[in-house]
């Protein structure tokens, strides 16, 4: 678990996508308004976050509209956050 908090510590752009989905199901559009990044980076990050079972992705089958929220690893790296 500190592996993965340290993980997400090191880019300020992986803690945003995280509070941004704090409670929440959201688009990376979505999330990209919210936290004051680019669409084509939050698709990096969610990738990253997804390797490390931080986020979950709930509807992987489809191309446009993927829904995103954190898994319960994702609860507890940002209940450790800060």
């Amino acid at each position: 678990m500190e592996d993965k908090v340290k993980f997400v510590n090191k880019s300020s752009y992986r803690v945003k996508v995280l509070k941004s989905l704090k409670d929440e199901v959201k688009m990376p559009k979505e999330i990209a308004e919210d936290s004051g990044i680019l669409p084509n980076h939050i698709s990096n990050v969610l990738r990253q976050l997804k390797e490390k079972d931080i986020v979950e992705c709930l509807n992987p089958e489809v191309r446009k509209g993927r829904l995103y929220r954190l898994s319960e690893t994702g609860l507890d790296v940002l209940d450790k956050l800060d």
